[in-house]
């Protein structure tokens, strides 16, 4: 049973909880103005029934204190007759007397009306005395009560009759009650149990047709918005209903479907533009690292798992101390939490990676900030390789420190021998002022070869744009053999030329040509010992297609064969470096470093390039291939010097810029 009214209690609860908010309210609205109008309804009906009452006992006394005077004589002669023919007139005169009873002063009934002695006497035996109340013995007031019956209340008067000072009985009558206020009275109770059912009834059908009509919509309308929010925007309200609810429903269906719409706009090109940004990222040369407040890789690109040796480890969500290199991770773990706490906005590092492999690295860090630049949403990391810009500074100091000797050495002994002949030009015989002169000439060749050395590598690598015409590759064999000849004579070194017959001319500039023939025969002689070989070497070569290349290359290859020291294999990609000496190695001080750099510089020019086989003690050779001079040629390398360098060149009658 307990059981039973607690699920029953759960079930109230669960019911009146589904109720909205305005729904119970309103409910609890209803139920007080109704047990206020009910309250107020029985509180009239009450007092109309009181005022009855009262008019009801004064009516009776009256009738009684009138009736008692009329039949008190008879009474008083024992005439019966008399007084039951009086008092049965009296009775049918109005219809408020429900019965008269005469009765003695021991309470036996002697005359009652609408009662008949002998109907007394038969069908009333046990009820032939009647208590009259306590109080009867005063003959100076008459007694009033009621009493209900099944037909109202009645009231019960109880006068005393006497006649000449004589107590004679007690006359008892009863009065029906008022039929008009009976009747209105029943009808005001009627009509405020009616009301009271219909306020709720009309409380319970405006319950049903809210929770049908308003509340199940409103419900769904709610649980459409919050699905809204939650970014459900493919929800939809499927009701037939018209009206105002119809129209919200509508407007809330147009209103998900363009927010439907402009999703899947928004989707489309934020992933369009995350796609762009993450090949932009991925792309570009220097490494990328984003990671959020927490520290945790949210992006990386390839280039900076190539330099922090990421290659094949899932970075997402991983703290980025616990990956990077324990000198990067030592050095970098403070400003990073600075930043991620808004307490710097970026620095700069230079550190050394060593693996893989030893490369100095530019690491910038900085925050990445929400549209209100106010707090910091990410930390963008940015690695730069910047080794090549190291050793590029350090060869251009080694560069500088070079040059500074070469030019402090020849022009310290000009000076020298110039202020010699200066002062002692008379005392000094004629070979002295002649070696001294001499010397000093060289000494100025010296300082002119730098000079030119920096000039032409500047020019090349600028947009100057050279001629390019048939080439005889003999003949500029020749004129560098000559110029050699004697300062390989002087070494010991035999300086010989290997020119097959006949060989056709090169598409090329020849001054470029002869500039790169002399810097690689001058470092094969500064580089090889007395008694070696230096041989310029020139022959025609057919290349063989690379794949999807149908068309063979007829070129003619150019070789520089020394029996020289030999380059390192680990010198053999640096060599052609500006200010690069791989003399440094061997202990000389000649030279630049700028020679192999400007004949590679010369041989892009002529599209192709410089390619070297060295072994050390045993020798070195310099090759390249030169494209065969024809005419058609002419105006294919003009056009592409034209792309490159962004000038128009012309030839013979053409106008030169």
């Amino acid at each position: 049973m307990l059981a039973m009214f607690d699920k029953l209690r759960d079930l109230i609860r669960h019911w009146w909880m589904e109720f909205t908010l305005q729904t119970k309210l309103m409910g609890a609205a209803t139920l007080v103005v109704s047990l206020i109008v009910s309250g107020l309804t029985f509180w009239a009906v009450n007092t109309i029934q009181a005022d009855a009452r009262i008019n009801d006992t004064r009516f009776g006394r009256d009738l009684g204190l009138l009736l008692a005077a009329n039949i008190a004589p008879q009474l008083a002669e024992n005439d019966l007759t008399a007084v039951a023919r009086f008092s049965n007139r009296f009775y049918h005169s109005t219809s408020s007397l429900r019965y008269i009873l005469y009765a003695d002063d021991a309470g036996g009934i002697r005359l009652g009306i609408p009662f008949s002695e002998s109907e007394v006497q038969n069908s009333l035996m046990i009820e032939r005395r009647i208590h009259l109340p306590e109080s009867s013995g005063n003959h100076d007031l008459p007694l009033v009560r009621q009493h209900q019956t099944p037909e109202g209340i009645v009231t019960d008067v109880f006068v005393p009759i006497e006649h000449e000072g004589k107590f004679l009985g007690t006359l008892a009558i009863g009065i029906n009650p008022n039929p008009t206020v009976v009747a209105s009275t029943g009808l005001t109770r009627d009509v405020t149990i009616a009301v009271f059912v219909s306020i709720w009834v009309m409380v319970i059908l405006g319950a049903v047709f809210n929770a049908l009509q308003i509340t199940k919509p409103i419900k769904e309308l709610l649980s459409g918005v919050k699905n809204i929010a939650s970014g459900n925007f493919k929800q939809r309200i499927d009701l037939p209903l018209g009206g105002e609810l119809g129209e919200l429903i509508d407007s809330f269906n147009e209103m998900a479907e363009k927010l439907e719409i402009f999703e899947e706009q928004n989707i489309d090109e934020l992933t369009a533009e995350k796609a762009k940004l993450e090949t932009l990222v991925t792309t570009i040369a220097d490494g990328a690292v984003l990671i959020d407040n927490n520290l945790n890789i949210v992006l990386v690109n390839p280039n900076a798992r190539r330099f922090f040796g990421w290659d094949h480890l899932d970075l997402n969500g991983t703290n980025v101390l616990h990956v990077l290199p324990g000198s990067v991770s030592a050095e970098l773990a403070r400003p990073l939490y600075q930043v991620a706490a808004g307490k710097l906005e970026g620095e700069e590092f230079r550190i050394t990676l060593n693996q893989p492999g030893q490369r100095t690295v530019r690491i910038l860090i900085t925050n990445v900030l929400d549209p209100v630049k106010e707090n910091v949403r990410a930390i963008a990391m940015t690695i730069q390789d910047i080794t090549r810009e190291v050793e590029l500074n350090e060869a251009k100091s080694q560069f500088i420190s070079n040059v500074s000797h070469e030019l402090r050495t020849p022009l310290f002994n000009i000076k020298s021998f110039i202020e010699t002949l200066h002062e002692y030009g008379d005392e000094l015989t004629k070979d002295e002022r002649s070696e001294f002169l001499d010397t000093a000439n060289r000494e100025t060749d010296r300082l002119t070869r730098l000079v030119n050395d920096v000039l032409d590598l500047s020019k090349l690598e600028s947009s100057h744009t050279y001629l390019f015409d048939a080439v005889e590759l003999d003949r500029a064999i020749e004129q560098t053999l000559r110029t050699y000849q004697l300062n390989a004579r002087d070494k010991g070194i035999e300086l010989c030329q290997d020119i097959e017959p006949e060989l056709p001319s090169i598409l090329g500039n020849y001054d470029l040509i002869l500039q790169v023939l002399a810097n690689l025969v001058g470092n094969a002689l500064k580089f090889t010992k007395a008694n070696g070989k230096v041989t310029l070497r020139a022959h025609r070569a057919i290349l063989t297609p690379e794949v999807g290349d149908e068309i063979t290359s007829d070129v003619v290859r150019v070789e520089v064969v020394d029996t020289g020291i030999g380059i390192d294999p680990e010198d053999q990609q640096a060599i052609f470096d500006r200010f690069f000496r791989v003399e440094n190695r061997v202990h000389t001080l000649e030279g630049t470093g700028l020679g192999l750099s400007i004949v590679q510089n010369i041989i892009e020019k002529h599209h192709t390039q410089i390619n070297i086989t060295s072994a050390v003690g045993v020798g070195t050779t310099f090759w390249f291939d030169l494209a065969i001079y024809q005419k058609q040629q002419i105006q294919q390398v003009e056009d592409l010097q034209l792309v490159e360098s962004g000038a128009w060149k012309f030839e013979d009658n053409r106008p030169k810029p």
